[in-house]
């Protein structure tokens, strides 16, 4: 899961650049990189970290020019070890480009294979996103046939990228010395939107919230399949590029991973958790009578909504009971079991005036692997709860995911060929209430009639792409495993941080 931007304006972007990437660093703690544009040459720098390590005055300095991107990054694909795959990435032919990416492409061990032996093109890295740009590289080149690039080049390029890579992509890209280009994968898996400054600066973000924290004014969505080239002078043209787009948009993004603050294809994500909040509601008191519980308590931090919901639907007082401490290292980056089960503790400490005789009711978004979730019941447990019912505003995970977002294999989540009795008694909890998925993606869907429907594989097993089936799943997923062997991550949830830090 990856956050970008990219800008087009008439005054420096480096800082913009910057102060979007932070309000998107939710979105990505392993890398971040920048590159603007001066004249026709391009200025980048990028490295692994966050965002306020990564950029230093030094840096900022050397990034001149009106026109440029960004991205912070969390690897789906390829190595995190590895300092060359951070974004942007880089090709000077033709016309030179640098393009960053969000997402994950299911297709990119034959694209990388069509690259080399049809395309002739190089790739030096592991990263899919490598791949992308050069099959943009080869089109644009395709399409423009030598010459200097017209818009209609620049789309019918978009339309052959979209016939040749499956997965999911939102993608911006500078072309030097024409413009900046921005595309969303046919089913609108990964997000993207657009808007502009008082000033006429134009902005593509993969948030809402990062228009808004640096004052630009949301516009919209861009639409699935969509391209939209902004020329240097801030002309901007858009143009349908996919054969049969279908807004199908990822529903982990409201479940967990975006900003409660973001509005995202026209759906608010505070306003999805606070409905789910209200679902979730009815399969509590289906499992557990209110009288039976003393106190509702969310797992920080983007449970808080469903939790508040909840708990004025059933009557019953919301509590403070986890004090969350944002300056440890987080589980999923820990090298050993051991390790991240001390981490847990490091990062939250139970009230235990919240706990003590008491029933409580413990919220969280979601329950990937379960480990975590286990030791917190536990933790209540230790503070003196008497019984600990646990909540998730999510149905159960019992499938990989396959477009961009780190989760275990098959076999390490919790829920994967176990009944909900059965999770329950790995976690440790007295009761475990899941939501249900019609529910979920009703709940979250009513918000806006337009959305066709939701890329929700993780929780339902439908790959929306259609072209995955057991046998890719389980090849993307070794792949996925052999780069975390190498990275030393440990996934107790996703392995991503939280969507509210």
């Amino acid at each position: 899961m990856c956050g970008i931007v990219g800008v087009v304006s008439t005054a420096p972007v480096n800082q913009l650049i910057y102060d979007a990437l932070l309000l998107l660093q939710h979105r990505g703690q392993d890398a971040a990189g920048i590159v603007t544009q001066e004249g026709r040459k391009f200025f980048m720098h990028k490295a692994k970290g966050m965002v306020r390590d990564v950029f230093r005055t030094r840096n900022m300095r050397a990034l001149p020019g009106s026109i440029g991107l960004g991205q912070v990054r969390y690897p789906t694909a390829g190595s995190a070890a590895s300092e060359e795959e951070a974004q942007p990435f880089y090709v000077n032919a033709p016309f030179g480009i640098v393009m960053v990416h969000n997402g994950n492409l299911t297709n990119a061990k034959q694209l990388r294979r069509e690259l080399a032996e049809t395309d002739h093109r190089h790739t030096n890295t592991e990263s899919d996103s490598e791949v992308l740009l050069n099959v943009l590289a080869h089109e644009l080149a395709r399409a423009s046939s030598g010459a200097s690039l017209t818009t209609d080049d620049v789309f019918a390029a978009v339309r052959a990228v979209h016939l040749r890579i499956k997965g999911s992509y939102a993608v911006v890209a500078l072309i030097a010395g024409y413009g900046l280009l921005a595309f969303r994968d046919p089913f609108g898996i990964r997000p993207l939107c657009m808007g502009r400054g008082a000033d006429g600066t134009v902005m593509l973000a993969s948030e809402s919230v990062a228009l808004e924290g640096t004052l630009h004014r949301l516009e919209r969505d861009i639409a699935p399949g969509e391209a939209v080239f902004v020329q240097l002078d801030g002309t901007v043209q858009t143009r349908q590029c996919a054969q049969q787009p279908r807004l199908y948009p990822c529903v982990f993004e409201y479940v967990y991973l975006a900003r409660p603050d973001s509005i995202m294809d026209g759906i608010s994500v505070y306003q999805a958790r606070l409905n789910m909040g209200e679902t979730l509601a009815k399969r509590v008191v289906s499992t557990v009578p209110p009288s039976q519980i003393d106190a509702i308590i969310p797992i920080p931090e983007s449970s808080r909504p469903s939790a508040m919901q909840l708990a004025q639907l059933l009557g019953l007082p919301y509590r403070e009971g986890f004090v969350k401490n944002r300056y440890v290292g987080r589980t999923f980056i820990m090298p050993g079991q051991g390790t991240r089960k001390k981490s847990v503790r490091q990062k939250l400490n139970a009230i235990a005036s919240e706990f003590k005789g008491k029933r409580v009711l413990l919220v969280d978004d979601s329950i990937v692997r379960g480990t975590t979730s286990k030791e917190i019941v536990q933790m209540a447990r230790d503070a003196g709860a008497v019984k600990v019912y646990l909540a998730s505003a999510a149905p159960p995970v019992r499938h990989p995911n396959v477009y961009g977002i780190d989760m275990p294999t098959r076999a390490e989540l919790v829920a994967h060929d176990r009944t909900e009795e059965e999770i329950r008694q790995v976690i440790g909890a007295d009761a475990l209430i899941y939501q249900d998925v019609a529910a979920m993606k009703q709940a979250v869907g009513k918000i806006n009639p337009g959305v066709q429907g939701f890329e929700a594989s993780c929780f339902d097993g439908l790959y929306i792409t259609g072209d995955i089936s057991d046998e890719e799943v389980t090849a993307l997923n070794e792949g996925r495993q052999r780069g975390g062997e190498d990275d030393e991550e440990d996934t107790s949830r996703l392995s991503l941080p939280n969507a509210q830090e």
